[in-house]
């Protein structure tokens, strides 16, 4: 069953950094021993075809396509054999970075929570297997990543679980779960879709600050 993502309203977004052996080397960085996680704020939030707006301090801006899940109830240490019963279903999400940002920082969190800086949709798919779908994003058309969710490090129940041990997760809040080898910059006027079998295509344009 399909639901709306303008349906629900996380109170948190937590997504993981270099769940994906190849895209922790392609960033130079060691494939981590237990899950690195960091928050987008909810205002980073926007749908299927709306714009991402190109902040005018940043220098380079990358996409990275990601398997988003749901969750359904609340969940407080849970067990990895439990996370499927909280969990309400999946989407595509888009998380959208400031890489020069996140380089210069050192830490994350200004990089990735700008306004318009989550894209989620088009829809949550409820009856979804999440163990090996196709993850891909097309760039004005062109492939650039292509995967599955069987390369994750961590799985989806793997990450619920350990995300429940630190803080309460409560239905309608997102746990995004890393993006494969392929990210790049985008631009103003740039098209970004990111495809993920059995759920769809989400597609939102770049546009530039005050368009």
């Amino acid at each position: 069953m399909k639901i709306s993502v303008k349906s629900i309203r996380p109170t948190k977004i937590i997504c993981v950094g270099l769940n994906y052996i190849e895209h922790a080397r392609e960033l130079g960085l060691k494939p981590p021993k237990e899950p690195v996680i960091f928050l987008k704020p909810p205002s980073s939030l926007i749908y299927d075809k709306d714009n991402i707006v190109y902040p005018p301090k940043v220098k380079r801006l990358d996409f990275e396509a990601e398997l988003a899940a749901v969750i359904k109830k609340k969940a407080r240490n849970i067990k990895p054999a439990e996370a499927q019963g909280h969990i309400l279903g999946y989407t595509c999400l888009n998380d959208v970075t400031a890489r020069d940002l996140q380089k210069k920082d050192g830490q994350w969190t200004r990089s990735k929570s700008f306004d318009t800086f989550c894209p989620i949709g088009p829809v949550i798919e409820t009856g979804l297997d999440p163990s090996g779908i196709k993850i891909e994003s097309y760039l004005n058309g062109a492939l650039k990543q292509s995967s599955s969710s069987a390369n994750l490090i961590f799985s989806v129940s793997e990450l619920v679980a350990y995300i429940s041990g630190i803080m309460t997760l409560l239905p309608g809040d997102i746990i995004s779960t890393g993006t494969p080898p392929g990210v790049g910059p985008m631009r103003p006027r740039d098209v970004i879709e990111v495809r993920i079998e059995g759920i769809g295509t989400l597609k939102n344009k770049v546009v530039a600050a005050g368009k």
